[in-house]
C-alpha cells in the first residue's frame, strides 16, 4: 500500500497537487485497501484519510490499511468534512458533475484530473499481478466446464447460469459492468457476430460457432479471457475464419512487449484479418487494460498514443463477427515482459462438442 501511495503521490507532484481526493470506488481501493461508498483522501506527507457514512465506517476500518477513518454523515455531510480536511491545492477523480461543482465551491484549489488516478494504476505490482493469475486458472477451469457441460440444445442462459454458480463457488464475482445486464458474453450462432451480446435464451444448435467471453472479478481484480466453442462440424467458412483469428491472436500475443506502441499491436492483428479478407469484419480495437476496472488503460487500439511498459496488464483480443451469421474472438489476459506472459493456458485450438 506504501507503494501504491507513492506512486499517486508522484503524479500528484507533477500535477503540482498536494492532495488526492478519491470519490471512485476503485481508485479507493488502490489507495486504502477498502473498496466502498466513502472518500479517499491522500495528503504529501502520506497521511490517508477516509471520509465514510456511519454505515460503512466499521468495514472501513477493518479493511483499510494505515488509514485514519472519520465518520460523516451522506451525501452533503462527506463533502463538507472533506473541506474541512482540504486546505490546499487538491486533485480528484470525481466523475459526478454535481458532486464535482460542490467541491469547487466549497475548495477553490480543487481540480479534476482522473487521468492521476489512471496512471499510477497502470503498472501492476507483485500482489496485483498475483490476484489477477489466480483469477486466470479460474477463468480456464471454467473454460474447461464448457467444454463439458455445452451441447445442443442447451440455452445460452442455462450455460451462464452453470458457469456463474461454479465462479461463486470460487469467489469469482460478476463485475458489475453497467453497459451489460448479464455477467457473462454467451453468443451461439448469428448472436455470435455482435460483440457485446447479451445472453439470451436461444438454443445451441449443431454447426453454432459459440463466443464465450469471461470477465470476472476476484479480490477486486478483473481477469477478462474469451474463446470460441464450435457445436459439431461446421463450415469450411467458418474453420477459416477461426484458423485466421487464432494467428492474429498468436501475432497480437508476441507484439506486446516493452517498447512497443500499444497501435502497433492492434496493427498487427488488424493487418493479418485484412489481408485473409476478413478486415470488415474485425470491428472493435484489438484490447483494452485490465486491473480494478474491465477497461482501463492502456487502449490497445489504432489511436492509442501509449507505448507499453513492464508489468502492464492487457488483453489481446481480435475477433471476426459475420452478421447475421457467426463470430469469433479469442483472447487472452496478459503481462507485459520481454517475453509476454499468458495468464491463461487453455487451448487455442478450436474444440468441437
Amino acid at each position: 500500500m506504501k507503494q501504491r501511495r507513492k506512486n499517486l503521490l508522484r503524479y500528484a507532484a507533477e500535477a503540482e497537487c498536494d492532495i488526492l481526493v478519491t470519490t471512485e470506488p476503485e481508485n479507493l481501493f488502490y489507495m486504502t485497501g477498502f473498496w466502498g461508498e466513502a472518500l479517499g483522501v491522500l495528503e504529501k506527507n502520506g497521511k490517508t484519510t477516509i471520509i465514510a457514512p456511519e454505515l460503512e465506517a466499521g468495514r472501513a476500518k477493518d479493511e483499510s490499511s494505515d488509514c485514519t477513518v472519520v465518520t460523516a454523515q451522506r451525501g452533503m455531510g462527506l463533502i463538507s468534512t472533506l473541506a474541512e480536511l482540504v486546505k490546499s491545492r487538491a486533485c480528484t477523480d470525481c466523475q459526478d458533475y454535481s458532486t464535482m461543482n460542490t467541491m469547487k465551491r466549497l475548495i477553490p484549489k480543487i481540480k479534476h484530473a482522473p487521468e492521476l488516478f489512471e496512471h499510477a494504476r497502470i503498472i501492476k505490482d507483485a500482489s496485483e499481478l498475483k490476484i489477477l493469475k489466480k483469477a486466470s486458472r479460474i477463468i480456464d477451469d471454467m473454460f474447461e466446464l464448457c467444454a463439458k457441460e455445452m451441447y445442443a440444445g442447451q440455452k445460452e442462459s442455462e450455460l451462464q447460469a452453470i458457469l456463474m454458480s461454479y465462479a461463486a463457488g470460487r469467489e469469482m464475482f460478476d463485475t458489475g459492468y453497467n453497459s451489460t445486464l448479464n455477467p457473462l458474453i454467451i453468443a451461439g450462432g448469428p448472436n455470435g457476430a455482435l460483440p457485446h451480446a447479451q445472453v439470451t435464451s436461444r438454443k445451441f444448435k449443431r454447426r453454432d460457432l459459440v463466443v464465450v467471453d469471461l470477465t470476472l472479478r476476484h479480490g477486486g481484480y478483473v481477469s477478462d479471457a474469451t474463446r470460441t466453442f464450435a457445436i459439431g462440424r461446421i463450415t469450411s467458412d467458418m474453420s477459416d475464419a477461426y484458423e485466421i483469428v487464432k494467428e492474429s491472436q498468436y501475432m497480437g500475443l508476441q507484439k506486446a512487449r516493452p517498447g512497443v506502441k500499444c497501435s502497433d499491436v492492434d496493427h498487427t492483428c488488424r493487418k493479418f484479418i485484412q489481408e485473409r479478407g476478413f478486415g470488415k469484419y474485425f470491428i472493435h480495437s484489438t484490447g483494452h487494460g485490465i486491473g480494478l476496472q474491465v477497461h482501463e488503460e492502456p487502449s490497445i487500439s489504432s489511436r492509442s498514443k501509449t507505448v507499453l511498459e513492464k508489468d502492464m496488464a492487457i488483453t489481446v483480443e481480435p475477433g471476426i463477427y459475420v452478421p447475421g451469421s457467426f463470430g469469433v474472438r479469442i483472447e487472452d489476459s496478459i503481462i507485459v515482459r520481454d517475453r509476454p506472459i499468458s495468464m491463461h493456458k487453455f487451448t487455442k485450438d478450436l474444440v468441437v462438442v
